[in-house]
């Protein structure tokens, strides 16, 4: 039969790219229970961790695949060593492991907690940081086991109302190469109920009205060609139920920050003194969204992304000033017309625009931290079908009919497809990811080449838009962080909007941008994507390795990525334990230097 489309005439080829025998319908897996599927969900807690640390470490390590079957990692600080079985070893990092245990003890299985112990003394951090590890490894599987009682107890519909809210509180087990994925130091157990998108939490905001001389704000957000101040804006959010003192402006909290500032004796001076007043809760209930502290209403225009001292991941979220000034920036830059280029060829792509701010300065003009909110526009509503990559293959540890077992919503999908269209899983699997390519990695890539912008576009960044079958059909990327101007690109970028880049501190060096680049877009998006089709048995990782390689031939354009990623025989990529093990934030110091990044083989070199 002779291919009629685009996208059957690339499986054709792709399949023709790889000897015979390695084109499988599935990858083989070892036949052996997934622990995951336990029915205890502190088992299910320890044994995502586990997986998380051992990844970490083959890839932060380099280790090589067992020939055995069986991860051997020498403990010489403790004289011993660690073996795990292998129940899948992927090219992309994504690799699946039996029960951990020490050499010679092969009947007592290592807990996450003594596992971090172990390799944390292997290291040389101060042992206030592996100490700190440690407590935050045990904090992350007693939450995550939190989440796994309430979903099963509550998995939610098969077919939401909000795809968008569905997705975007879908990480049960967070990021799968984290070692503390699901730490939220300094949240109690009642709060990360109500805050946690895990628990589908929702809560009113806290308020307070900022003085005039007090407050910093800036919008470049439009009504029917009209410009609209933020503290506007945040008023008509707030409602009819806020008491707002004359000439004041509003400001909306998260519970916990408002409650945590108040302890702090620069914020306190501002409330003595009147220049601040505390409003308290009003309005209706917002739901946090996948980064915790980003809030979403379906009824809203506006999603808000409040500053929250809680260190996640591995960093306090609380919003820099650069970062503010940058939303508003990239904003005023796309309506220059590169928007309008962009979408003439990639219409369905865009930016989840960041407009517009507010903040508080002190008596002498400096910033107060903590104390601002960016304003984000929102288009996803009832029955929008966008969704966060992330929340799309993060597995989900509860029976999910009628699928047995464990099942990501991304195989819930391709079975569907596959039973909708009578072709293999594996077929569609492959198709899948090629329309994801072109939906959303190729767009990205014409920023890059045509405008030098490079986007931190990882899996939790990126949302991927479906057809009513559930076909990507574009995308959207979202996050005022994680913009890198490239330096060889400042003159383009000033002609297009003079003065750029300079107060939001967005322009790096060519061989950063290149970096982090590679990472956020090559390793964690696009291999994070083929290593959760080949770990949960979807599509083989080799197939798909050729697909992206045939994919970045074809992209043309004068971003340096393609041919990176193609040439390179090793990429740098983004420690997440390491980080964690020095105490970095990945939010202080200069962009270069705020995470350990290590050299790692790339799959698409094989």
């Amino acid at each position: 039969m002779t291919p009629h489309t685009p996208i059957d005439q690339a499986l054709v080829r792709v399949g023709a790219a790889l000897p015979p025998q390695r084109v499988r319908t599935a990858p083989d897996l070892d036949p052996a229970p997934d622990l995951l599927e336990q029915r205890e969900p502190y088992a299910v807690a320890d044994a995502a961790a586990i997986e998380n640390l051992l990844r970490c470490w083959v890839r932060e390590t380099g280790l090589d695949r067992p020939a055995d079957g069986m991860l051997t990692v020498p403990l010489p600080a403790s004289g011993t060593r660690l073996r795990a079985a292998v129940r899948h070893w992927s090219h992309t990092g994504h690799h699946r492991f039996g029960p951990a245990h020490l050499a010679g003890a092969d009947r007592v299985p290592l807990t996450a907690v003594t596992l971090t112990t172990l390799l944390a003394r292997e290291g040389d951090s101060a042992p206030a940081e592996a100490a700190d590890l440690v407590a935050r490894v045990a904090d992350s599987v007693r939450r995550t086991a939190a989440f796994v009682t309430e979903r099963r107890e509550q998995p939610g519909p098969a077919e939401p109302l909000l795809p968008f809210l569905d997705s975007e509180q879908a990480l049960i087990l967070g990021h799968p190469m984290h070692p503390t994925p699901k730490s939220r130091e300094g949240l109690g157990e009642t709060e990360a109920a109500t805050y946690s998108p895990e628990s589908r939490g929702s809560f009113p905001l806290h308020w307070i009205a900022v003085a005039p001389e007090l407050l910093a704000t800036d919008s470049a957000w439009t009504e029917r060609g009209r410009p609209v101040p933020a503290p506007d804006l945040l008023a008509a959010l707030a409602g009819p139920g806020l008491r707002l003192p004359e000439g004041a402006a509003p400001l909306p909290l998260h519970p916990w920050q408002a409650r945590d500032i108040r302890h702090r004796p620069g914020v306190r001076a501002l409330f003595d003194a009147g220049a601040l007043q505390d409003l308290g809760p009003v309005g209706t209930a917002w739901h946090p969204t996948s980064s915790v502290r980003t809030v979403y209403r379906p009824d809203a225009a506006v999603m808000l992304k409040l500053s929250l001292g809680l260190r996640i991941t591995n960093s306090r979220r609380e919003n820099l000033r650069k970062e503010l000034l940058r939303g508003t920036e990239v904003h005023r830059l796309l309506r220059s017309g590169l928007a309008v280029q962009w979408h003439a060829a990639h219409p369905a792509f865009d930016i989840v625009r960041d407009p517009a701010w507010l903040a508080v300065n002190d008596a002498d003009g400096r910033p107060v931290p903590g104390l601002d909110v960016m304003l984000r526009h929102n288009a996803f509503g009832a029955g929008h079908q966008a969704h966060c990559v992330a929340g799309l293959t993060s597995p989900r540890p509860w029976q999910d009919l009628p699928l047995p077992a464990m099942r990501s919503r991304l195989a819930v999908l391709v079975a569907a497809l596959a039973q909708r269209t009578g072709r293999p899983a594996a077929a569609v699997a492959t198709e899948w990811f090629l329309r994801y390519l072109d939906a959303v990695v190729r767009p990205v890539l014409w920023l890059d080449g045509e405008a030098g912008i490079a986007l931190e576009a990882h899996q939790q960044n990126t949302l991927v838009l479906l057809d009513a079958d559930g076909w990507p059909s574009g995308g959207r990327y979202r996050d005022n962080q994680g913009y890198y101007f490239r330096v060889s690109r400042r003159s383009d970028l000033d002609a297009r909007l003079p003065g750029i880049g300079i107060d939001s501190d967005t322009f790096v060096a060519d061989d950063i941008a290149d970096e982090r680049f590679a990472y956020y877009l090559g390793i964690n998006n696009v291999f994070g994507l083929i290593g959760a089709f080949g770990s949960q048995k979807l599509a083989d990782e080799e197939v798909l390795l050729a697909a992206f390689r045939r994919f970045l031939g074809t992209v043309g354009g004068r971003s340096a990525l393609p041919d990176l990623l193609l040439d390179t025989s090793h990429l740098r990529c983004k420690a997440n334990l390491l980080t964690r093990l020095n105490g970095m934030d990945e939010l202080v110091g200069p962009v270069d230097t705020q995470s350990v990044y290590v050299t790692v083989p790339n799959p698409l070199a094989r």
